[in-house]
């Protein structure tokens, strides 16, 4: 009975942990019974586009064809689909939003020649309606023109641009989760129609996330009895939803943009400093100098900086059972570019083995330091040095029989607690050019000591 409860109980904690890592929303929204039609979504986007300031005068422009140029076909892991992968009617996603962001004049041209037979319709109607009536035929007013077409499409999706997943399972007890992200891009040209120059280009981007989390639980509660249940939900956001928020921000950007380089104008001025604006130039600064995974790629680091570190030294010499001792080190670093630095160091610390009396031990090194992300907030680092260890008790320069030389290799992470400071650890290998440190000259390897350390780094010129 007791191991039964037990069963149960972890199969509550299971459920908990999913309910508590995931969505509460998604987990618990779950539809049950069939809705009624309602008003499309608006996209978060759609927010940015509306808050737009006024215009002078609203541009009139025409849109032809805003189709999809990808070709690609949605990805499907049970066999071939023959369904595109984005929708085959962004035209008139493109025509809700030049509307929506109260800048633009949108006229017809995609169905122009439906408009056209129209207009003949109505001509024909007038025209027969005036001749049994003796009447003039009133004349249709002339369609609008525009002063700029605006061209371009969906001109890419990638499919699977990042995927991951983690899981784990004990005692028929487990839980998983997995995700993908797709990505679909915009672009958006706009033409003048008085001398076909290309006025402006911007491109957006936008993710497309799907997720599942599931877990569950199977189980022998007793020899004939079996406890199973599972519980999960998939998400997948819509890719035209994600295909909307990508031609809203292209419209944003047109017409931010083309304020700024005095392509349109303002009905006032000062709202060049309005907040729809400071936002844009921020995130375009931003995206500048940022990459496919969002990560911001920029210089973080100072090129000089002092570390300051403590840790442990573990001595493996002739004798057995090394005790851990404790050791200390600063460092000067010197940035000889991205991810390059020169490093010099001073430590002292203590080794001891059990057959062995403690010795203090003081060393001197030049090195260099390898960063694998330097623009990063955190990076794995490599780090290879050359120097001496001196094994007296007193740090004497004199007593030359007591230096050695030694090199050493390190393996460690940073990770940026601010502009200025870093914290780092590592483990290094420290390799003796000799067997005479401990006092015991026997075998045919030399002398050499671990050392792990945690402490940090301050960076002060830019």
């Amino acid at each position: 009975m007791n191991k039964s409860f037990s069963i149960y109980r972890s199969f509550l904690l299971l459920i908990g942990v999913i309910f508590f890592q995931t969505s509460c929303t998604s987990y618990l929204y779950q539809p049950m019974m069939p809705t009624g039609a309602q008003l499309g979504s608006e996209t978060k986007q759609f927010r940015s586009l509306k808050a737009l300031p006024e215009p002078e005068n609203k541009i009139v422009v025409a849109v032809y064809n805003f189709r999809d140029q990808t070709g690609q076909y949605k990805p499907s892991e049970v066999g071939a689909s023959w369904s595109t992968a984005v929708t085959q009617g962004a035209t008139s996603i493109l025509m809700r939003a030049l509307e929506k962001s109260g800048w633009f004049t949108p006229i017809e041209r995609e169905g122009l020649s439906n408009l056209l037979n129209e207009r003949k319709i109505i001509r024909s109607t007038r025209a027969n309606f005036a001749q049994a009536n003796d009447e003039k035929a009133q004349a249709l007013p002339p369609l609008l023109y525009a002063g700029v077409v605006l061209e371009g499409g969906i001109i890419s999706y990638d499919a699977n641009v990042l995927t991951g997943g983690a899981g784990v399972r004990y005692l028929g007890i487990g839980a998983s989760g997995q995700y993908r992200q797709d990505r679909v891009t915009i672009y958006l040209r706009a033409v003048s129609t008085k001398n076909g120059k290309v006025l402006k280009t911007v491109y957006t981007s936008k993710n497309i996330l799907s997720k599942k989390i599931d877990g569950g639980v199977f189980k022998f509660v007793d020899v004939k009895d079996i406890l199973e249940a599972e519980s999960g939900y998939t998400y997948n956001e819509p890719a035209t939803l994600a295909v909307t928020a990508a031609i809203e921000k292209a419209v944003e950007a047109m017409v931010v943009e083309g304020v700024e380089e005095g392509l349109w104008k303002l009905k006032n001025e000062e709202d060049r400093t309005s907040v729809a604006i400071k936002q844009y130039r921020q995130e375009k600064v931003q995206m500048e100098n940022t990459d496919l995974l969002g990560r911001v790629i920029q210089p973080r680091r100072a090129r000089f900086g002092v570390g300051m570190y403590g840790g442990a030294a573990l001595f493996a010499g002739d004798y057995s059972n090394a005790i851990l001792q404790p050791v200390g080190e600063l460092s000067l670093l010197y940035g000889l570019g991205r991810s390059f630095a020169a490093t010099f160091s001073l430590g002292q610390g203590r080794f001891a083995n059990k057959g062995m009396k403690a010795q203090t031990f003081s060393y001197i090194e030049f090195g260099g330091i390898y960063r694998v992300y330097p623009m990063d907030a955190y990076t794995p680092y490599f780090k290879a040095g050359f120097g001496v260890t001196n094994v007296e008790p007193k740090f004497d320069l004199k007593e030359l029989d007591h230096w050695y030389q030694h090199t050493s290799g390190e393996v460690g992470m940073e990770f940026l607690l601010n502009k200025r400071m870093g914290l780092n650890t590592g483990v290094s290998y420290n390799y003796i050019f000799s067997d005479k440190v401990d006092g015991l000259e026997q075998g045919k390897y030399k002398d050499y000591f671990w050392r792990g350390k945690i402490g940090l780094n301050i960076y002060f010129i830019k």
